[in-house]
């Protein structure tokens, strides 16, 4: 017994979380590798992404990568002495792929703090989450290209949702790399920030969101999210958007009206009383 605790410990360092009040920082940590994802990485991902979800006390989920990259994709050592088997992929259905938590999709948000490179299944980890903080030397792009392994991890599914086909085309087609600032440009990067500075600003902003009132902002989120891949027409998506959130009308917004009457917000100031909410 004792044993297993202690192989267990040394396995759960391929991913290290650690919680910062509301934000939960997940890190991918085989530096080494440039932390590329083998099986066992994968998943202790999804291990820490489902204590994340669980957790009713955090609200806002970092991915990022230690020692100066973000993910190289998944491990080519270990798919190259078939050590990866088709028949055994994890069902999509669970919310699971090669990588991990891939196909996943999460009730809260999840940042990406990039830094490095965030190439092949690292860039589709990246495109998993809601935003991306992305260092001025970062590159994104999918490398592998290259060696014939396919997006499998939702890179096809969410890219071009995120930047539009034709962008998408080029990066998936060529595999070249993408700078911080194209990815800026094309809308893949939300911020580009100093070389350093990725997780620190991901926190800044997580803590920012983790201060809205919740379901408010959670409900706005679903139904960004249902429109679009969900959604089959404009009006479907139009009357979910009212029935996903009207309730937060009673819950939410009549309260958040009047703090603003009284003077909380004027002038779209930001940092205002915290919500009384206890979502």
């Amino acid at each position: 017994n004792r044993i297993t605790k202690i192989a267990m410990s040394h396995s759960l360092d391929l991913v290290v979380t650690d919680k910062v009040g509301k934000i939960f920082l997940i890190g991918i940590n085989r530096p080494e590798k440039r932390n590329c994802v083998n099986s066992q990485t994968a998943a202790q991902l999804v291990q820490a992404f489902r204590t994340f979800e669980n957790d009713d006390s955090l609200r806002v989920a970092v991915l990022h990568g230690k020692g100066g990259n973000f993910c190289a994709g998944f491990d080519l050592s270990q798919l190259s002495e078939g050590g990866v088997s088709p028949e055994n992929f994890p069902d999509p259905n669970d919310g699971l792929g090669p990588m991990g938590p891939s196909k996943m999709v999460f009730n809260k948000p999840v940042i990406a703090a990039v830094s490095g490179y965030a190439v092949a299944g690292g860039l589709e980890l990246s495109l998993m989450c809601d935003m991306r903080i992305v260092e001025e030397t970062a590159i994104m792009g999918v490398f592998c290209r290259r060696f014939g392994v396919p997006l499998i991890d939702g890179g096809t599914v969410r890219l071009p949702a995120l930047i539009g086909l034709s962008r998408a085309m080029d990066m998936i087609l060529t595999g070249r790399g993408v700078s911080a600032n194209e990815a800026l440009q094309m809308g893949l990067a939300n911020r580009v920030v100093p070389i350093g500075t990725a997780v620190g600003e991901a926190v800044k902003i997580a803590q920012t969101i983790s201060n809205f009132p919740q379901e408010c902002m959670l409900r706005d989120r679903k139904s960004a999210y249902h429109a679009t891949y969900d959604a089959p027409s404009h009006t479907d998506a139009m009357c979910y958007e009212l029935d996903n959130a009207k309730h937060v009308i009673n819950l939410e917004s009549v309260q958040g009206a009047g703090r603003f009457v009284t003077g909380a917000g004027k002038g779209g100031k930001f940092n205002i009383d915290k919500p009384t909410s206890k979502l």
